[in-house]
């Protein structure tokens, strides 16, 4: 299984966030997983202009790194996204990330992955962040394994605590165990239906300003 892991936090590898999806990546790897995280510290990926060239033409006009992490997820079989409590978000770095995903999430373009995420915050509050991650995971077609998360301010020295710890290398296991087991979520599947219908309904009423998207539909998704 190959594994990308992308972290969307200022201080790179050497945060909190990259300390946590370590751990997660490492309990992958005990199960035979390859890993590459990706760091993005603010200008890796730029924020959205809202041009709407993805939805017409399949790529952006931004010369970042977007493309070239895009094709790497694309390549992959699992997806982990961890990102710092920034406010009651995402931070900015990740929310770029997403965002830059718009035709991903049209086309359910990372159909077929397994996915988790990671949240580190100053004082709580990490489970709304992983909802959002998980449910951008389930838009893009990424059935998510779970989540483990850290509150930084109980935490005091280097290492996590060992609860944490824990948590942070089975939800790496469990990722590849879903994935070699090909394993489905019916609550998940149920939601990525609903969402594939309400996809549906836009690529047609759309067709004619997206023509990339729709030609997408058509070729992966048997769009009459």
């Amino acid at each position: 299984m190959k594994i990308i892991a992308i972290v969307g936090s200022p201080h790179g590898a050497k945060g909190s966030t990259a300390r946590l999806t370590r751990l997660v990546l490492g309990g992958a790897e005990r199960e035979g997983a390859s890993t590459q995280t990706i760091y993005l510290p603010g200008d890796t990926v730029l924020p959205c202009i809202g041009c709407d060239c993805c939805h017409k033409k399949g790529g952006c006009v931004q010369k970042d790194s977007f493309e070239e992490i895009r094709q790497k997820v694309l390549e992959a079989d699992g997806v982990v996204l961890g990102s710092p409590n920034y406010i009651f978000s995402v931070s900015a770095q990740m929310k770029s990330f997403i965002d830059r995903c718009a035709s991903m999430i049209h086309c359910i373009g990372f159909h077929g992955k397994y996915g988790a995420s990671v949240i580190t915050s100053g004082g709580g509050d990490e489970e709304p962040i992983a909802d959002y991650m998980n449910h951008f995971m389930m838009i893009t077609g990424i059935q998510s394994v779970g989540s483990v998360w850290a509150t930084m301010g109980l935490i005091f020295g280097d290492e996590f605590p060992e609860d944490i710890e824990t948590r942070a290398l089975d939800l790496g296991k469990r990722l590849v165990t879903a994935w070699k087991n090909k394993e489905v979520f019916p609550e998940i599947q149920q939601k990525m239906a609903s969402f594939k219908e309400r996809m549906r309904q836009l690529m047609e009423y759309r067709k004619e300003e997206w023509p990339y998207e729709y030609a997408y539909w058509k070729q992966y998704w048997g769009l009459e």
